[in-house]
C-alpha cells in the first residue's frame, strides 16, 4: 500500500510534493480533502499525530484570516471537528499519512527525502 497525500488539487504546496515524489518514483494515491471530506474519525486521528488543532490549522490562509474571530477559537474536539469540515482548506498541507499508519504534515525537499529515505 503506497503513502497516501490529503491536500488540495490546487495548492502549489501539494503540486510540489506530489511532483517530488514523482521524480523520486514514490508512488502514492492522493485525495483532494474538499471532495473528498475526511470523517470526525480521520480528523482526530490527525489531530493527535500532529500536535494538536492548532497545529492542523494554516493560520496565514485567506480563509482563516476572514473567519469571524469566535470561530477563530474553537472550544471543544465537536467545535473543531465542525470548523473542518465546513472548511477543509483551514488543514495545513499536505497531510501524509504512510503505510504504516505514520502521519506527518507539510512539504519540504529534505523533509520528504528524510521521511522516504531518499539519500
Amino acid at each position: 500500500m503506497a503513502p497516501t497525500l490529503y491536500g488540495l488539487n490546487n495548492c502549489d504546496t501539494c503540486k510540489k510534493a506530489r511532483k517530488w515524489l514523482d521524480r523520486f518514483g514514490v508512488a502514492h494515491a492522493f485525495v483532494d480533502y474538499r471532495d473528498q471530506r475526511q470523517s470526525p474519525e480521520t480528523l482526530v486521528q490527525w489531530k493527535d499525530a500532529l500536535g494538536g488543532w492548532e497545529a492542523m490549522i494554516n493560520k496565514s490562509s485567506t480563509t482563516w484570516r476572514t473567519l469571524p474571530d469566535i470561530r477563530k477559537s474553537p472550544g471543544s474536539d465537536a467545535e473543531w471537528k465542525l470548523l473542518l469540515k465546513e472548511y477543509p482548506q483551514l488543514i495545513r498541507r499536505p497531510v501524509v499519512v504512510a503505510e504504516d499508519g505514520t502521519i506527518t504534515q507539510g512539504f519540504s525537499d529534505n523533509g520528504f527525502k528524510k521521511r522516504f529515505g531518499i539519500a
